[in-house]
């Protein structure tokens, strides 16, 4: 009964690991069955190929593009693209003056469409604001509870523009995790349901705004500076200061006169009133929401509140440059091919092929059998780190770079070691005389810390350099950090309860010289019997006398001092080490 007790969890376990699987495959082959998604996982652009659009910047009216306008403009392009789920593109400017565009595959008419205008800026008022995350359908307002305008909305802060199909898009949008797809513009006329993102010092944040009563357009200029106190001096807080041209400065001020009242009667009644709020959008995202706290008479707002130096720089380019009505020209377009091509894809398969066999040769000449587990832990790595790269092409539109096909080469070797290090200890138990089943169980609770430490190295070095690099080489960062996932998941689900079950066959129980697990090849000490049994204290040892005389030396290495001396005593160690161990003590007693 003990046996079967101890058998049984290992292989729900296992059985957990199966449904996994099943549930991933399901997964994706419902995806494929429905015609969203494929097998095999989306190449990027260096190995699939695409689309080149060279953009001919062009300004309203007579001024000239300069290169920080470029540069901003390229900034909105690049986010516009990855918004709309296009991922590893590569844009670029060309000779200071135009902008290089290159996508994987064919880019959709709306693709185009975003790549191809102008920033929108406005300013809106806030007639609502929540949490970023979506309220569950089980606590969304009733039918009969939603609002229904009752008049015509009298200005842009009016509860009367909210219809009860806004407030269900407020209700339902989501600003915590965010689906990629790209909506059309808004209707600057109407009311806009958006989010504002989460930074780091504040979460994600979803509004319900007005119609826009100040367009980006009429900023002239926009400058970041420390924020001076009552009287005059400069304190450690940063601020963004904003100029008006003329006809937005009368409008600004008719605003702010609306928006302190809400202000002043918020803060009469305690509370915080959204409405005292204007948001700054861009591309119908917010990327400021200020309070009013004063009538602006002259045009020469102030932003305020937990500015730093760089923040406060990142706002005042935005706000200088994405105001700039600045739309493309698409001077010409054509299909490239694979910019490393199928050949260096082949070359990069083939010594990942190569490694792997390397792996294998090396598994089963160090391990014998047991190396056929260090091979099925690989496979099952492979097939989770494959169906996550297809599912998150499908889902994410995660697309697989060399790079990234480097990160799973090199994820071989890291994979194989954590198998490495438990079989070891597995073998380390065994020559200090431990059973098989002990050995398995004692080796996985030495080995288990050393392999999620390793991980956690592997994980952060992933983040570190998947945050901080651009380009190709946050897809090495990304599939060696997934990769690591992989690994972990394996070893705990696969490799340690697969031991647990071939510990008690009479193959590997036994010892069988073919399994890796020879007690005499590993040079135990004289206390293992095989099949799992352990000599009595009162039992006389038993001696093994190891195969060949290199398992001999490994022994008597391992032995610790009062084990020597016991062997000593008993005659069990070889002419050669007691000799050794005679002169010693003749030196030490001259």
């Amino acid at each position: 009964m003990a046996r079967t007790g101890r058998k049984n969890p290992a292989r729900r376990v296992l059985i957990w690991l199966v449904a996994i699987f099943a549930a991933l495959t399901a997964v994706l082959g419902g995806g494929v069955i429905a015609g969203h998604a494929s097998w095999a996982p989306k190449l990027a652009l260096d190995l699939e190929g695409g689309t080149q659009m060279i953009l001919a910047p062009k300004v309203e009216g007579s001024s000239e593009i300069n290169e920080d306008q470029l540069n901003q403009a390229v900034a909105i392009i690049r986010q516009r693209v990855d918004g709309s789920g296009v991922a590893e593109a590569e844009i670029s400017t060309q000779s200071g003056r135009n902008v290089v565009v290159s996508l994987p595959g064919t880019p959709s008419k709306e693709t185009r469409a975003l790549i191809q205008a102008s920033a929108d800026m406005n300013f809106r008022p806030v007639i609502a604001a929540g949490d970023g995350a979506a309220v569950p359908v089980a606590s969304r307002t009733k039918e009969a509870d939603l609002p229904k305008p009752t008049a015509k909305p009298t200005n842009a802060s009016d509860n009367n523009w909210v219809t009860a199909d806004v407030y269900k898009a407020f209700e339902a949008l989501d600003c915590v995790n965010r689906s990629q797809d790209k909506q059309e513009r808004s209707d600057p006329a109407k009311p806009l349901v958006t989010c504002e993102p989460a930074t780091a010092q504040s979460p994600a944040v979803k509004y319900i705004l007005g119609p826009v009563e100040v367009k980006g357009q009429d900023i002239t200029s926009s400058t970041f500076s420390p924020v001076q106190g009552a009287q005059g001096s400069v304190t450690n807080d940063w601020g963004v200061n904003i100029t008006f041209n003329e006809a937005a400065t009368k409008t600004f001020k008719s605003v702010t006169e609306r928006l302190n009242q809400y202000y002043v009667a918020s803060q009469a009644q305690g509370g915080n009133d959204p409405k005292a709020q204007f948001a700054i959008v861009l591309d119908d995202q917010v990327i400021s929401a200020p309070r009013s706290l004063a009538v602006i008479t002259d045009g020469r707002p102030q932003i305020t509140g937990n500015f730093t130096e760089q923040t406060a720089k990142a706002l005042s380019d935005q706000l200088r440059y994405g105001a700039l009505p600045i739309s493309f020209d698409i001077q010409s377009e054509e299909q490239i091919s694979a910019t490393l091509g199928g050949e260096q894809l082949r070359l990069g398969l083939l010594a990942g092929i190569i490694g792997l066999l390397l792996v294998v040769v090396y598994s089963l000449f160090q391990y014998r059998a047991l190396g056929f587990v260090t091979i099925a832990s690989l496979v099952v790595a492979g097939g989770l780190t494959y169906l996550a790269i297809a599912i998150l092409g499908w889902t994410e539109n995660y697309r697989l770079s060399l790079a990234g096909v480097a990160g799973l080469i090199v994820a071989i070797g890291q994979t194989a070691d954590s198998f490495i290090v438990y079989f070891e200890r597995i073998r380390d138990e065994l020559r200090e005389g431990k059973g098989l089943v002990s050995a398995v169980e004692n080796g996985w609770k030495r080995a288990k810390r050393t392999v999620l430490a390793s991980k956690a190295v592997n994980l952060l070095a992933a983040l570190v350099l998947y945050f901080v690099a651009v380009g190709n080489v946050r897809g090495f960062a990304f599939t060696l950090g997934l990769t690591a996932l992989a690994d972990l998941l394996v070893v705990f689900m696969f490799t340690h309860p697969t031991l647990q079950v071939l510990a008690r066959t009479k193959f590997f129980g036994e010892g069988h010289r073919f399994s890796g697990l020879d007690p005499a090849r590993l040079g135990a000490v004289p206390l293992y019997r095989g099949a799992g049994r352990l000599r009595t204290p009162t039992e006389k040892p038993a001696v093994v006398r190891p195969r060949n005389t290199g398992a001999a030396a490994e022994a008597e290495r391992r032995m610790t001092i009062a084990e020597r001396r016991l062997a000593e005593k008993q005659g069990e160690l070889s002419g050669s080490s007691k000799g050794s161990r005679s002169s010693s003590g003749t030196k030490e007693g001259k």
